[in-house]
């Protein structure tokens, strides 16, 4: 049986994806909006993020073996649910609020987790901070798209209550 800290990088990854993908409505709200022409096509969010986070999940166990403290992987732990809660956040805000002003301010939020991930685990694992650059990337990249969108598109507004 795997060790409790390989099956909660498992976790960690499985309920980000899961979660984010079911959040992820392509309607026609979306279908709607201004994008950049340099956008990637929606289908390769999926496989990315997949990567990614699989990816992350790794790094996490690395780190975690690294660790030689209780006290170090109480900061592994930290960093990766600082991370899970700024992650968690990006796609309700996008999507289901139909606010990408407030998911741009997130996405900071979350662009820095994902850079005290990689800064943080590295004197437990460099390959887990390698493992982790992907993530920074990717995270810089979407942040910047999220940008152009409110930018091409905005003001955004609340939905209208019943």
């Amino acid at each position: 049986m795997p060790e409790q800290h390989i099956i909660a990088a498992i976790l960690w990854a499985l309920i980000l994806a899961g979660v984010g993908g079911a959040l992820t409505s392509i309607g026609p709200w979306y279908r709607n909006l201004r994008k950049p022409s340099w956008q990637p096509p929606d289908w390769l969010f999926g496989p990315a993020w997949t990567l990614i986070l699989s990816s992350a999940a790794w790094a996490a166990v690395l780190a975690w073996e690294g660790a030689s403290s209780r006290s170090d992987q109480m900061i592994v732990i930290g960093l990766y649910a600082a991370n899970f809660v700024f992650h968690f956040a990006w796609s309700p805000l996008f999507f289901a609020l139909k606010r990408p002003d407030w998911a741009l301010k997130e996405s900071f939020f979350l662009w820095g987790s994902v850079v005290a991930l990689c800064v943080g685990v590295l004197p437990y694992s460099a390959l887990a901070s390698a493992l982790l650059l992907p993530y920074v990337l990717w995270v810089t990249f979407a942040t910047y798209l999220n940008y152009t969108i409110v930018k091409l598109n905005g003001p955004f507004q609340s939905p209208a209550s019943p």
